[in-house]
């Protein structure tokens, strides 16, 4: 019995298409509390990401970049899931988006449409360009506390 080759179209479902033509909370936030960025140098994709953490919440977040439609998709969604939500919030779906991508663990309820990036995992060599989001928004929460990094 032949094992089905993983479909690109798995990879690229409408989802992801659509929120790498439109992300979600793109841009610079002035006011941000922390600061991050990140490179992929495999494939040179790029994220840099804002937050503005109040009392424990992230209470807006932006990233800005440039990079594959994995890339992209992938940070616009993960800012859609943990705005407005705790830090501790932010750090349990990133730990879930991890294992989805490198441990096949079912996906989590608080995933949202991250959970569309689960063929990703298919593909090793594209995890890192959805991972680098995650990367990025845990070294900025890493900062808490501390001012932003100009």
């Amino acid at each position: 019995m032949a094992i089905a080759e993983p479909q690109f179209d798995d990879l690229y479902r409408e989802i992801i298409l659509d929120h790498a033509k439109k992300p979600r909370n793109r841009g610079e936030l002035p006011d941000a509390t922390q600061r991050a960025e990140g490179l992929n140098p495999v494939c040179g994709d790029e994220i840099a990401i804002d937050l503005r953490v109040d009392g424990g919440q992230i209470a807006d977040i932006r990233f800005r970049g440039q990079g594959c439609s994995i890339s992209q998709s992938s940070v616009s969604m993960l800012s859609e899931q943990v705005k407005g939500r705790s830090t501790a919030d932010a750090h349990a779906i990133s730990g879930q988006f991890k294992a989805m991508l490198t441990e096949s663990v079912a996906p989590g309820p608080d995933l949202g449409d991250l959970e569309a990036l689960e063929g990703v995992a298919k593909f090793p060599v594209r995890v890192k360009c959805a991972l680098l989001g995650v990367k990025v928004l845990e070294d900025a929460l890493a900062q808490a506390g501390s001012p932003a990094k100009e």
